[in-house]
């Protein structure tokens, strides 16, 4: 995984659950057929894990196995068969009403707060992205900024708003130090002017989620800026070169949620099926 350029979180994710895999195991590693795997299934869903954390865990195993006998040249058979995953529901992504994102600006007070929710409403930057960002990724002449190492190790530019641009130019202009290079930093304790984590910007959200009265995560607000764009007839192509998918038909999901536009794009096309059944009907 290292020689491919995995991250070290996904490396550290895969030993994770490799571990607990060979913690439960009674048999040795060759012998797991894929009845034992199965009975391991059961047992993580006894655990109570998501669907999808399972298929991660059985993703590791079968990975595992053919590092073994591809490189290890270990004469074994991959218990993890093709099709072996736990069928996943595809729910729509969650996106805020306009009210909703209004409300919730109104709660926050604190410039760098504001400024960091505001690049996830504005330029759809993922929470991690959002922990890395370093001052010198921000091109404040021509309004963008450069998304280093994003999902996937895939870099980016995106583009900042107005309303973004102020907020964020706001918090630099007190922010605490100049010679940290990521830009958003703790402010009070004995961590002051380190960089915030990951973790310590979803506590800022739930702390304002709380205070707003909101069902609200730092994910639902890039999920809210791709649903707006759609709405205001941005074209798919390039909410997908803004949100980093690699796949169109990741970002297409936005489609089924975006009713306003679907609604626009109903009433417009049927005007013009009304108008030739009019004349028909009047033909007759």
């Amino acid at each position: 995984m290292k020689r491919r350029n995995y991250s070290i979180h996904t490396v550290k994710n895969y030993l994770h659950t490799l571990r607990q895999f060979i913690l439960w195991l009674d048999v040795p590693i060759e012998a797991v057929t894929y009845q034992k795997l199965t009975a391991y299934i059961d047992y993580l869903l006894d655990r109570r894990l998501q669907p999808k954390t399972i298929n991660c865990h059985l993703n590791s195993i079968r990975r595992f196995y053919s590092y073994l006998h591809y490189e290890e040249q270990v004469a074994l058979s991959n218990p993890v068969k093709r099709g072996c995953k736990l069928r996943l529901s595809r729910p729509l992504p969650r996106h805020l009403r306009d009210q909703d994102v209004l409300h919730f600006f109104s709660v926050i007070k604190n410039c760098r707060d504001r400024a960091m929710f505001m690049l996830m409403l504005r330029c759809g930057l993922r929470v991690e992205e959002v922990a890395n960002l370093s001052l010198a990724a921000v091109d404040w002449r021509r309004s963008r900024l450069y998304v280093y190492g994003g999902k996937g190790q895939k870099d980016r530019v995106v583009f900042i708003s107005r309303d973004t641009y102020d907020a964020l130019a706001a918090y630099v202009r007190q922010r605490l130090s100049l010679r940290v290079k990521k830009i958003f930093l703790v402010e009070k304790g004995i961590y002051k002017g380190k960089p915030l984590s990951v973790r310590g910007i979803q506590k800022r959200m739930e702390y304002y989620a709380k205070k707003a009265g909101l069902a609200i995560s730092c994910h639902q607000l890039r999920h809210t800026m791709a649903t707006q764009l759609l709405n205001a007839d941005a074209a798919l192509v390039s909410i997908q070169d803004l949100l980093g998918h690699s796949r169109i038909k990741t970002t297409q999901r936005y489609s089924k949620v975006s009713n306003l536009k679907v609604e626009r794009d109903y009433f417009k096309a049927m005007e013009e099926v009304m108008k030739r059944t009019t004349m028909n009907n009047n033909f007759t």
